[in-house]
């Protein structure tokens, strides 16, 4: 079975990975969303994060890092007794924190999307051999990027949660080999071909 088979599963699933799974994304509030969904993801289902999904939005106003930092713990009370809310405190209060470290990262680099696009010369990864399924849980890429994102401060970015982010937000390719997504993603972006770069499975 493919790694794609997963978009199969259910319509959410299908309609994440054709419209959005992969896609480079260049947007500083989507990006933000996507690490977001990834930190909130962690110990659960990534059905769930779909399924919830507009609930997140909704506390979040849309993901609006500018906005979110700002936050006082009223609003964090505010999340938690959303109907529908993961009630994680911790997880509430990372992407919070995370919102004001994203603040300071584009002070230095202009957008958050570019200080994340810096580590791929602005083209998306194709590893070889990634394409026939045999996807790792991280690699040296989210190693390294997990690693100066801790020192910034940032929470819930662990290199398996990064690698994850990666791929979502299309700075790593890991469309199966017959999946059409892939080979669209490529005529329509710029790419480049790896080796494969330290990595755990």
């Amino acid at each position: 079975m493919g790694y794609c088979a997963w978009a199969g599963m259910n319509e959410a699933n299908r309609i994440y990975h054709d419209t959005e799974w992969g896609i480079p994304v260049h947007d500083d509030r989507r990006m933000f969303e996507h690490l977001s969904l990834e930190c909130l993801q962690c110990g659960l289902s990534w059905n769930l994060m779909l399924k919830k999904r507009e609930i997140f939005r909704q506390c979040f106003e849309n993901f609006d890092y500018d906005r979110i930092a700002a936050y006082s713990q009223a609003d964090v009370e505010r999340i938690m007794n959303t109907e529908g809310m993961i009630r994680s405190p911790r997880k509430i209060q990372a992407i919070i924190h995370n919102a004001g470290c994203c603040q300071k990262v584009r002070e230095e680099f202009g957008t958050f999307c570019n200080y994340l696009w810096s580590y791929s010369d602005g083209k998306t990864i194709l590893y070889r051999g990634h394409d026939t399924g045999r996807i790792p849980v991280s690699n040296g890429l989210s190693e390294k990027i997990s690693k100066d994102l801790k020192k910034r401060g940032f929470k819930y970015v662990g290199p398996v949660t990064i690698y994850s982010h990666l791929q979502a937000c299309g700075m790593i390719n890991d469309h199966d080999a017959d999946c059409p997504c892939r080979e669209k993603t490529v005529e329509q972006y710029p790419a480049v071909y790896k080796q494969r770069y330290k990595e755990k499975f």
